[in-house]
């Protein structure tokens, strides 16, 4: 079986790579943009700062911010709605995963009409057409969206969230500028940074993973286990290194896929409005102690990427422990909770379990698991 890997065309790195958005909208002709950005990036003058190249090189647009943190449905089709009222012919996506979420269904809806329903984009849905084309502007180091071809929706009336996986939504063009992270509160920023470091793990250890991914994987682990600390602190190195590592893991899971950290995740981002990367954090120790036995020798490399000295002479129970406990040491160290005591109600558990099976991305997890298996986990949990 051939082992397929997509990424997207262009991108650019470091301080000030914003100011190239003006360039490449000209370059590939682009009349006017719709601009995907949550009320509180706009609120707090984070968009502004991709406005201000726009209109410093005259390029038209139309601002949309009906955008939830868990975004929804009613988001995704009152963003269709303004799309075709805007005259628009390209997307910039101004974010976190939200955003860029938001924008990835509403770029696939307006090249495929037929799915404006947006529950049947669900899975990996059979569209035809590739989406308006998106430039993707991370204001988070986290979701590493501006590279997956993956996006979430909510819909609130189940309290589930739908996975959509989609070659035709990755974005044209990621401008990857650390400076648009710097006004990202600690906690936003801990917990991002832990939703990279998840997707990094997962995706190393994944059903589906491979030589190619394995190494765009524990890259991300060494460079986010080694940059986060500072991330958080609000270092210029800290902040520079996490945007590179989230996007570095994001190369890789996106074409691999995740697990049941991911799958148990979504459910709490559902039914409580948890923030993602919270969730992954509190979740992921956890999961890796429960998928230990069918990791093989990985849980030494992932060890070695988190910076644990001695990896080579340990015993297999002894590397294993080490990555877990480094894993669970740096969440902590960054002021994620340690528990979901203050999140889970016990009362939900069978829903939250029955969700988290049904989860697109549970079938990637390296060992088998069961709704029994996932409720335990749970459990362990609170």
């Amino acid at each position: 079986m051939a082992n397929r890997f997509v990424l997207n065309e262009t991108s650019y790195h470091g301080a000030g790579a914003i100011n190239e958005i003006a360039a490449e909208a000209k370059g590939r002709g682009f009349g006017k943009a719709f601009v995907c950005s949550d009320p509180d990036l706009v609120k707090f003058g984070v968009t502004k700062k991709v406005l201000d190249v726009l209109d410093g090189a005259a390029l038209t647009y139309e601002l949309y911010s009906n955008i939830k943190p868990n975004p929804t449905i009613e988001n995704v089709q009152t963003g269709v709605k303004a799309f075709k009222g805007s005259g628009a012919d390209y997307i910039i996506a101004i974010g976190g995963g939200s955003s860029m979420d938001t924008a990835k269904a509403i770029g696939i809806i307006i090249a495929n009409p037929d799915f404006e329903d947006v529950v049947s984009l669900e899975g990996v849905a059979p569209t035809k057409n590739k989406s308006v084309p998106i430039f993707a502007v991370p204001t988070t180091a986290g979701t590493a969206a501006e590279v997956t071809i993956n996006y979430v929706i909510t819909d609130a009336e189940k309290n589930r969230k739908m996975v959509c996986v989609d070659p035709k939504d990755i974005p044209v063009v990621a401008f990857v500028d650390p400076d648009m992270m710097a006004s990202m509160p600690k906690g936003l920023t801990a917990a991002t940074g832990m939703d990279a470091l998840t997707h990094a793990i997962e995706g190393y250890i994944t059903a589906g993973a491979w030589e190619l991914s394995d190494m765009f994987h524990l890259k991300a682990i060494e460079i986010i286990a080694r940059s986060l600390r500072g991330a958080v602190a609000n270092t210029p190195k800290g902040r520079e290194d996490m945007a590179l590592g989230q996007y570095v893991a994001g190369m890789g899971f996106s074409n691999v896929g995740l697990g049941i950290v991911h799958s148990m995740a979504h459910p709490l981002g559902a039914l409580y409005d948890t923030p993602h990367g919270v969730a992954n954090a509190i979740i992921l120790p956890t999961v890796m102690a429960y998928n230990a036995e069918a990791t093989g020798d990985k849980y030494k490399y992932i060890a070695k990427a988190m910076g644990v000295e001695g990896t080579e002479d340990m015993t297999q129970e002894e590397y294993r422990k080490a990555a877990i406990d480094a894993v669970r040491q740096l969440s902590k160290d960054v002021g994620i909770p340690a528990d979901l005591k203050d999140i889970v109600k016990e009362e939900d558990i069978p829903f939250l379990a029955q969700s988290a099976y049904d989860d697109a991305c549970r079938p990637g997890n390296p060992k088998e698991t069961s709704v029994e298996d996932i409720t335990a986990l749970y459990k362990s949990l609170i």
